[in-house]
């Protein structure tokens, strides 16, 4: 009990509207009279392969970005790299400025349709919030930590790895858990470039004026971005205790 007390409030609060709003979706599904193309859009068998395409997008994506981001942001960061920051946040954050659709239409000029196109938009629009939380998250440390951990003999590698790196992980784990929830959203618009994905349903809810397979649509990638969203803050609580102690 007193464990709970000390959560932050969306610990423990953003589970109560995912099991809500998901009550409440599977209510409505159950009472709700479809029609055939709905009913086969909605069939589990199809949901199932959508929702895991959807996920497999987001954390294919996910792996890459943080297996660039990271590393980047850690190389920046050491005095040898540090006057290229601006020019890689700056060139980074063109993902972020673009628009999405943009991105991923324009990729497909150069690599066609399907899964590899959309991964390498989702990639370049995913990138800043990590690299950018990576920089900040090593430069809050504490110069006076590090200059302590050199007087005692450790290498600048060690001093990284067992020092600045465990009091970044918090803000770096932060930026990837946004990053994750602008993935979650970002990869439905890659059903425009023939990727399989949620947004496959709210695409042909539009396209056919089912409204009832958009509002599908909707709430599975709410939910799925709320479900991941959780999973990285429980993460991110998990590293900031054993960080503090």
């Amino acid at each position: 009990m007193n464990r709970l007390r000390r959560l932050p409030l969306d610990a423990w609060f953003e589970p109560l509207i995912i099991v809500v709003v998901g009550a409440g979706y599977i209510l409505w599904y159950r009472s709700t009279t479809f029609t055939p193309t709905e009913q086969a859009s909605l069939s589990w068998a199809n949901l199932q392969t959508t929702i895991l395409e959807h996920i497999k997008l987001t954390v294919v994506a996910t792996v890459i970005v943080v297996s660039v981001a990271i590393p980047l942001g850690i190389a920046l960061t050491r005095p040898a790299l540090k006057r290229f920051e601006p020019l890689a946040v700056n060139i980074a954050n063109i993902g972020q400025a673009a628009p999405a659709v943009g991105l991923l239409v324009l990729f497909t000029f150069w690599l066609g349709t399907g899964f590899r196109t959309a991964i390498v938009g989702l990639v370049v629009y995913a990138v800043l919030p990590i690299l950018q939380n990576t920089i900040v998250g090593l430069r809050q440390v504490d110069q006076r930590t590090i200059e302590a951990s050199r007087g005692i003999g450790f290498s600048g590698a060690r001093t990284l790895l067992q020092v600045e790196l465990p009091l970044a992980v918090p803000v770096i784990l932060n930026g990837v858990r946004t990053a994750l929830v602008i993935l979650v959203g970002t990869a439905t618009l890659s059903t425009f470039i023939g990727a399989t994905s949620l947004g496959t349903l709210i695409t042909t809810g539009v396209t056919l004026f089912l409204p009832k397979l958009l509002v599908s649509g909707a709430i599975l990638v709410a939910l799925l971005a709320l479900i991941i969203d959780w999973l990285g803050r429980l993460v991110e609580l998990a590293a900031t205790a054993r960080g503090i102690s």
